[in-house]
């Protein structure tokens, strides 16, 4: 399966399920992946390998969903940014 076979599938049950009958908000959705990538951070806290693996599907699912909703291109949008990432200097020029 594509990356945008799996924003295709992510978004249409999340309408199917009722999540977008009334217009989304770009800042609660954008919440609502923070919560999720939250829920993994507690996960590894507390030593749960499993709920932390299954944390981050939903944080890619919550990202899938929101790219269906909004007509992005993910799977072209991750080509081009590792692209740029590739030329990058080390570190991006940070400390860390």
């Amino acid at each position: 399966m594509t990356i945008n076979e799996l924003v295709k599938q992510a978004h249409e049950n999340a309408k199917k399920k009722g999540f977008w009958d009334e217009r989304r908000e770009i800042g609660t959705l954008l919440a609502l992946i923070h919560s999720e990538v939250s829920e993994a951070l507690e996960a590894d806290r507390k030593g749960r390998w499993g709920n932390f693996a299954e944390e981050m599907a939903d944080i890619v699912i919550r990202v899938c969903d929101l790219c269906g909703g909004l007509g992005i291109d993910l799977e072209w949008e991750i080509i081009q940014k590792m692209n740029k990432n590739a030329l990058r200097e080390r570190l991006h020029g940070k400390r860390y």
